[in-house]
């Protein structure tokens, strides 16, 4: 059996995308930012998701109408929930989407040699949730507001 590839001892940040070309997600956090839950997948990541991990939201899309990339960061506020029968599982958070000009392009996240290497670059179809080590989170953070 292979071990897991996240382990909870290097997860920096849990990675939530949402594609913003198939829902209007500009409009949707224009209204209102704060994102208090999101669909994952279940499987041994969701079962690592606990209150209190941080958690990036990836905003993905065509690049041709947006500034795809890093939109929002926060925290779960739970674990990752099944929904009601026949419906998606999901996990509840407290992350808020950045302003337009503090969001993180993915070119510039592409252009950090510390930050090349993230999941949700190299496996952009994966499920929700993604996830960033302890050192790329790090480095991400750099990159964003206080």
């Amino acid at each position: 059996m292979t071990e897991p590839l996240v382990r909870l001892d290097d997860l920096g940040a849990w990675l939530i995308k949402g594609n913003a070309d198939g829902v209007d997600l500009a409009d949707r956090f224009a209204r209102d930012p704060l994102v208090t839950s999101w669909c994952v997948r279940p499987g041994y990541r969701t079962r690592m998701m606990s209150a209190g991990q941080a958690v990036v939201f990836w905003a993905s899309g065509s690049r041709q109408r947006l500034r795809y990339g890093v939109w929002g960061i926060g925290r779960l506020t739970g674990a990752a929930e099944p929904g009601p029968p026949g419906q998606q599982w999901s996990v509840p958070l407290d992350l808020r989407i950045l302003p337009e000009h503090d969001r993180l392009p993915r070119q510039l996240v592409r252009a950090d040699d510390r930050l090349a290497g993230l999941e949700v670059l190299r496996q952009p179809q994966a499920a929700n949730p993604s996830y960033l080590t302890v050192a790329q989170f790090a480095a991400l953070r750099t990159h964003l507001p206080e």
